[in-house]
C-alpha cells in the first residue's frame, strides 16, 4: 500500500463521485448548452453570493483570467513573494497580461494591509500603474496557513481607496472555511474576483471555478476563449464539482485533524530543525543539517510513504481524502522509527 502525501491532486474519484459524472447531463457548454456546467457555475456563485461564475480546466486559467481580465499591459500586480500566481504559474502574469509584479514578504505567506498600502506605485509616469491585488488563501508555501478575515478587510479597505481589484487565489479555500469556522459569503463581500479549486481538498479529477460579477464573468469567458478552456462536453466533470460540493466539504476537519497527527510525531524528531504551524491539511517541515529533504523522502519513499521535497532541507506532506486514519497511524509509526 503506497501512502501518498504529494499533494492533495492525487485523489481519485469516489464510488459515489464516479456515479455522478456516469450520469451526468451534457451539451456543448461553448455554446452555453451543457446542462451540468450550467448547476455547478450557478450552485458555486450562489454559495459565494457572486453573481456568475465560469468552469476551468485548471486553477492556475481561473488565475490568470482573473489577472487577465483585471489589468492592462504594463500594470502591476502586489501578491506576496511566495504566491502561486508568481511562483507556480509559468510566468503567466508576464506572458499573458504584460503585467509586472511587486512581490512582498509576508508572514507564512499572509501579507498586511500597511505592505499593501506602502507598495502602491505613486502617479508617476516613471513608474508601473498598481492595479491589483492577489491573496492566496490558504497559502501552500505558508503551509497551508489561513488569513484572519479581520485583516482580509483592511486590505479590501485599502482597494477601495486606491481603486485596485482585489482577487482571492481560494485553490484552497474550502479548508480555510472549515479551519476559520467562516463563510463563503463573507468572501463575496470584499473579492472582486474569487478562484475556487475543486480539483485539491474536494477530490475532484479536473477543474476549477472563478466567480464575480456577470460583467466580468462575460470578459472572463471570452479570455478563456483566447487561452483555449472551452471544454464543450465538460458535464462529466462538472458532475465531479457538484457531489463535491454537495459531499466532501464539511469532511475536511478530518484532514486536519490527520495532518496535526502526523505533526505532532514529526515536532518531535532530532532532524527537524522547524515546523510550521498546523492550520489544514499542509505539513511543512525545515530539517537541519544531518539530512536533506531529497534524502529524506527517498527514505520515506523505501516504505511507500511518498513526500515532496519543496526545497534542498523542506519537505511537504499533504492530507487528502484519500488518507484514511489507519494510513495515518503507519505514517505517524515509520516517520517515529527513522
Amino acid at each position: 500500500m503506497v501512502i501518498d502525501f504529494r499533494s492533495d491532486t492525487v485523489t481519485r474519484p469516489s464510488p459515489g463521485m464516479l456515479e455522478a459524472m456516469v450520469r451526468a447531463k451534457v451539451g456543448d457548454d461553448v455554446f452555453g448548452e451543457d446542462p451540468s456546467i450550467n448547476e455547478l457555475e450557478s450552485m458555486a456563485a450562489g454559495m459565494f453570493g457572486m453573481e456568475a461564475a465560469i468552469f476551468c480546466p485548471s486553477g492556475t486559467m481561473t488565475n490568470q483570467i482573473a489577472i487577465k481580465c483585471h489589468t492592462q499591459p504594463g500594470d502591476e500586480v502586489i501578491c506576496d513573494e511566495s504566491a502561486h500566481v508568481y511562483q507556480y504559474e509559468g510566468g503567466g502574469i508576464a506572458i499573458n497580461s504584460g503585467a509586472s509584479v511587486k512581490l512582498l514578504r509576508g508572514d507564512r505567506g499572509r501579507i498586511v494591509a500597511q505592505q499593501v498600502k506602502e507598495a502602491i506605485n505613486p502617479d508617476d509616469p516613471h513608474r508601473a500603474h498598481t492595479r491589483l491585488v492577489c491573496l492566496e488563501n490558504t497559502s501552500n508555501r505558508g503551509g497551508g496557513s489561513c488569513y484572519d478575515f479581520s485583516e482580509v478587510k483592511k486590505i479590501k479597505q485599502v482597494c477601495a481607496e486606491n481603486n485596485l481589484s482585489f482577487h482571492l487565489d481560494g485553490a484552497r479555500i474550502w479548508n480555510a472555511l472549515v479551519a476559520k469556522k467562516e463563510t463563503p459569503k463573507q468572501y463575496s463581500e470584499v473579492f472582486d474576483s474569487i478562484s475556487i479549486c475543486l480539483s485539491k481538498s474536494l477530490g475532484c479529477p479536473v477543474g476549477s471555478l472563478l466567480l464575480g460579477t456577470k460583467d466580468l464573468m462575460k470578459k472572463a469567458r471570452r479570455v478563456r476563449k483566447v487561452f483555449g478552456g472551452g471544454m464543450r462536453q465538460g458535464g462529466f466533470l462538472a458532475a465531479a464539482g457538484i457531489y463535491a460540493l454537495q459531499n466532501n466539504i464539511e469532511r475536511l476537519v478530518d484532514d486536519h485533524k490527520h495532518a496535526r497527527q502526523i505533526a505532532d510525531v514529526i515536532a518531535k524528531k532530532d532532524f527537524v530543525k522547524m515546523l510550521l504551524p498546523v492550520e489544514t491539511n499542509i505539513i511543512i517541515f525545515e530539517l537541519n543539517e544531518s539530512i536533506t529533504a531529497p534524502a529524506l523522502v527517498k527514505k520515506l519513499k523505501d516504505q511507500d510513504i511518498l513526500g515532496y521535497a519543496i526545497a534542498p532541507n523542506r519537505v511537504r506532506l499533504v492530507l487528502h481524502l484519500d488518507i484514511s486514519q489507519e494510513m495515518v497511524m503507519k505514517t505517524s509509526q515509520i516517520i517515529n522509527n527513522l
